[in-house]
């Protein structure tokens, strides 16, 4: 999974999936449809509010340690998004509650064309099937992109991590505290194609909608006083 410190090498994540005994992905399990929206530079204070926001036992989990504040900084700030895509999931607040970072070789990588995959959940949105969606997300912008095998690289310990590669079709290996999962990705084909540009078009109107709503709870919440006043019982008015 892509580190704070050091910085993944995404090079030699692709050449150290090369040659990886890799399963044949299977259907993933139907999920309800979530809004899963790229990012972009003017995000980042978002994306590491979300981090900074893990527990320290989730740090551990996303980063292989325990990652602190100034860590998870330069980790933000080193995220390279022209090569690489950063996605995740908003609230109706726009808080970012869910996210991905799909970390990509570069264009002239030798070897397997291998992404690597990491992402983080907040506490309170757990158990809505946001790390399958996100992980499915990441799967079809990898194979999109020409990509052939998506990796991922977690404490042992994580096992929901390994369980969502684990029911996409990853064979996943073993080593000690910590594993290897690697997804062998098919082709991309007009259908996937069509896919992820509708899923991105429907994120983007989502967050629009939540954008407006959030600006009309603002508004309805400046007008709380007079608001507060009309909804008076008729018989408190007469005594003002």
């Amino acid at each position: 999974m892509p580190k704070p410190a050091p910085q993944p090498d995404n090079a030699s994540a692709a050449q150290n999936a090369a040659g990886a005994d890799v399963a044949a992905p299977q259907k993933a399990p139907h999920l309800a449809w979530i809004p899963i929206r790229s990012l972009s530079p003017r995000h980042r204070s978002l994306i590491l509010g979300h981090l900074t926001g893990l527990s320290e036992r989730d740090r551990y989990l996303r980063f292989g340690y325990s990652a602190t504040d100034e860590q998870i900084g330069r980790y933000v700030d080193g995220l390279n998004f022209e090569r690489d895509e950063v996605f995740g999931v908003f609230n109706r607040r726009l808080a970012l509650i869910a996210l991905a970072h799909l970390a990509c070789p570069n264009a002239d990588a030798p070897g397997l064309q291998a992404a690597e995959f990491g992402g983080s959940v907040a506490a309170h949105a757990r158990g809505r099937g946001y790390g399958a969606r996100l992980f499915e997300h990441a799967m079809l912008h990898a194979r999109n992109r020409g990509l052939d095998t998506l990796f991922i690289h977690a404490l042992s310990e994580n096992t929901v991590m390994l369980r969502i590669a684990r029911r996409a079709g990853a064979k996943v290996e073993r080593a000690g505290s910590e594993s290897d999962a690697y997804l062998k990705l098919p082709h991309e084909t007009l259908a996937s194609q069509v896919e992820q540009w509708v899923g991105e078009g429907a994120a983007v109107i989502d967050y629009r909608l939540k954008q407006q709503a959030r600006l009309v709870d603002t508004l309805l919440d400046g007008i709380g006083e007079p608001k507060s006043a009309i909804d008076k019982p008729a018989e408190q008015l007469n005594k003002t």
